[in-house]
Formats: C-alpha cells, structure tokens, sequence
C-alpha cells in the first residue's frame, strides 16, 4: 500500500503544528492510481445485475492506457475536456485514468442532468469527446449532435455515428508513455451545483488528490490498514463520490466497490457491505437517515470506518451509527472548490454532536471577518481556507473575475458561516445568503430546521 502522508503517531495539535506538505513537482492521478501498485491485486470490485467482477491493477492499467491511446486518436491533446456520463464501473474507472495519463481534463456529468443542464456544461467547458453508457445515449445524443461533440458509447452494439467504447479499447494498444503532467496541471473539471447562480465550473489540478488525503487518512481511523475495503453509494459524478472514495482508495492500493443503483435502497446497502466485505465507506447523510429509519444493521466488526458530509447529522444519527454499523461516523465539511477541509478523527479527538470538527493537518482554516481577519471564538465568522493549498481549486473555467472574488486577501472564501469554540471545533450556520436577520440577531436555518426535525410532532 501507498504510504499515508501524516504521520503514523502523534495527537492532534502536535500533528497540526508539525504538518509540512511535500509535494513532488511532477505526479499524474492516473499512474499513481493504477501503474503504481502490483499488478495481481484487487483494485475494482465491479457488482452487477451478472454477479460481481474483481478487476486488478494490471488490468486497469492495461485498460486506461488503452483509452490514453484511443484519446489521441480522437484527437484529444492535452489539457482537453473529456466528459464522462457513466455509472460506478470499470468503464468509469478507466476512462477517468485514461484521460489524466493522456493530459486531458475529465468531466464527470451526472445521468440526472437534464438537456439544459448537460448543454451549458458542454459548450461552457468547450468538450468535443463524451463517454456514456447505453442506458443515456438516447437522453444525451441530440445535445451531443447539437454541440458537434463525438459520442463514444459503453454498449455492445453501437450505430454510428457514435463509437464503441469496448470496440475501441480492443484496437488500441496496451503501450502507453504517460504525459509527464506537473502536479499543478488540471486534471478534472466539476461544475458547481447551481443552487444560487450559473453552474461554474471548478477546475482541479492533480495535486489536489493530495491535499483530500489528511482526511481520508484520519477520518476514515488512520486509513489504510490491511484488508480495508472502500465503497460509497454517491456517484462518481459528484467531487464526494470521486474524491471521498474512489481516487482515494486507488492511490492507497485499496479496493474500491462499484455497485451502480439508480436509487438508494438501505436493505440492499447493509447487504451489500456484508456480503462484499466492505471495511470503509463514504456515505452521505441522506442515506444514512434512510438506513437508521429502515432500522438496518451490519455484524460488529464488518465496517471500520464511516465518513459522511455534505450537511449536519446529528446526535441521534451519530449514536445509531455506533449501535448499528459498529463505528463512530467522521463528519467532515468541505466544497467543491476545496473539499475535506474539516471535520473529525476518532482516534485523534471525540466527536461533538452537532459540529462539523476541526480543520485536519495541512489546512489553515479560519473563521474570518469581512476584512479578513480571524475573529474570536464565539463570534460568527466565514469559514475560510488560507492559500495557497494543494485542495485548493486552480480556478473557475474561463472565469477570473469569478475566481479573484472567490480567493481576495489571500483566502478562498467558502460563503459559509460559522463559529469556533475555545477548543477550536467549528459550528456551522449557515449560507452568508440564508441567515435570517430578526431584531439584529443572525438566525442560521440549520438551527430552526434541527429545533423542528427534533419534535416528537415531526417524522
């Protein structure tokens, strides 16, 4: 297994005060997650409707050199915009390692997307190539046509003008020389959500694979130990399910589980980890509610580490997971343009319910005024993550207006507010946008939302 970054031994402010990040000046995602590692060991646990496939190193690296190679005959050079339309799957894994050791840009779509949704992120990121499975095909193609974007389809039978995703790799050859990408390179695009503007998208270099890896190291009770095992049930669309899970595990030689399902079902989680032996997982908060509400559990001892984010659990969330899965859930907070910056480590401090944690080694986090300047514990402040750091997005694509906004006075402002208690655990509020002003006081509607989710009244 890959060595972790901070130190095997240590609590935390030692950790915290000591931590130096040393980043090599060249790295690809692509051969640190797939050539790096023996050849014979598990990397993909595919499970699917035909049973469940073990795929291993050598063969995903045969495979994205392959697709590196099928890239250049498409006419894809580096720093070009591929996007992905896929379910969790081999076809995903590959494509997104093909695409970083080829230099180019992965763009992963999520199948919900719409017409308009998938329209503006195409022609914004100015994409010539896609990836899809057959299932999206029909939804995807006349965007696609319109766009004048070639279509490379995971199918058996495929009618042109759309090309073979398999019948691809087959003619292509398993020699590859890897782009000797420099670790500040982009290396993949996600576009924010779109919940108060234009969807923007967030460029990431390599590097940034690093900078998630505190967190998944100590979150996940000082990852990776033999025999862990990693899965969520987030797509691989979405930062989390990419960067929380699937990139991570395969730069540590971990296996990662893919099990696509296009709607959560927690009977079928709770199998799945049992019968896949399944040691970690990042699982969002919405599906761990559904989980507790259909009362489900695993056998003590099956998972040793759960990681969820995304939104506050709470008390009563957090004290099933222990009675139910056998762990102490790490909730952690970050965003798409920085992700993983805080949250908690079992084996470092105990969890305060309602907290999203401390910031982990190598981000200097702070709760900060509009000046800039880091206010006192107890005051509401913005969360807000000092630069440079290797999480840290490089940028919105063909935005830099956008980006000076977001990054001024030498920090990348989240818009999120927050407080800090003496001991340094950070208490979200809310949006700077949604706090609700009465008679002068700043009222976070996550507040409100817990004081009702906590009625005897309220399912």
């Amino acid at each position: 297994m890959t060595r972790g970054i901070v130190p095997a031994a240590g609590g935390y402010d030692e950790l915290r005060s000591s931590f130096r990040w040393d980043l090599p000046e060249r790295f690809n995602i692509g051969v640190a997650c797939s050539d790096a590692h023996p050849a014979g060991d598990v990397a993909l646990v595919e499970v699917s409707d035909e049973g469940v496939r073990d795929w291993t190193f050598g063969e995903l690296s045969a495979l994205s050199n392959r697709f590196a190679n099928v890239l250049g005959e498409l006419g894809v050079d580096p720093g070009a915009r591929v996007a992905l339309v896929l379910p969790q799957g081999i076809a995903a894994a590959v494509a997104h390692l093909g695409i970083y050791k080829a230099g180019a840009v992965a763009l992963p779509l999520s199948a919900l997307f719409g017409p308009d949704a998938l329209r503006h992120r195409l022609r914004d990121s100015g994409t010539r190539v896609m990836v899809t499975a057959a299932g999206t095909t029909d939804k995807v193609a006349p965007v696609a046509a319109e766009l004048k974007v070639q279509v490379v389809v995971d199918a058996g039978d495929v009618i042109a003008p759309h090309l073979s995703f398999q019948g691809l790799l087959e003619s292509a050859t398993a020699e590859f020389a890897p782009v000797a990408t420099a670790a500040e390179d982009p290396a993949y695009l996600v576009y924010t959500s779109g919940t108060t503007a234009t969807p923007k998208g967030v460029l990431h270099a390599h590097r940034s694979l690093f900078g998630h890896l505190p967190c998944i190291e100590l979150g996940n009770d000082r990852f990776p130990q033999p025999g862990d095992r990693y899965w969520t049930p987030a797509d691989w669309s979405w930062i989390g399910g990419l960067m929380d899970a699937v990139l991570p595990a395969l730069y540590y030689g971990v296996s990662i589980v893919a099990a696509p399902r296009a709607r959560f079902d927690p009977e079928w989680a709770a199998r799945l980890i049992v019968e896949t032996r399944i040691r970690n997982a990042f699982i969002p908060p919405t599906a761990l509610r559904l989980m507790k509400a259909a009362g489900v559990t695993v056998p003590e001892g099956t998972l040793r580490s759960v990681i969820s984010g995304g939104e506050t659990l709470g008390a009563d969330v957090l004290e099933w997971g222990r009675e139910s899965l056998g762990v102490t859930i790490s909730e952690m907070y970050g965003q798409t343009e920085a992700n993983l910056l805080v949250g908690n480590a079992p084996t470092l401090f105990p969890p305060r319910p309602g907290s999203m944690g401390r910031p982990y080694p190598g981000h200097d986090v702070g709760v900060i005024d509009d000046d800039g300047n880091d206010v006192e514990a107890g005051v509401d402040g913005e969360i807000a993550l000092r630069l440079p750091d290797p999480v840290a997005f490089l940028g919105y694509f063909g935005a830099p207006e956008a980006t000076a906004e977001k990054t001024r006075g030498g920090w990348l402002r989240t818009g999120d507010i927050a407080r800090r208690d003496e001991d340094g655990y950070i208490w979200f509020l809310g949006r700077a946008d949604d706090l609700i002003i009465s008679a002068g006081y700043r009222i976070s509607p996550l507040e409100v939302e817990q004081c009702l989710l906590a009625h005897d009244a309220v399912l």
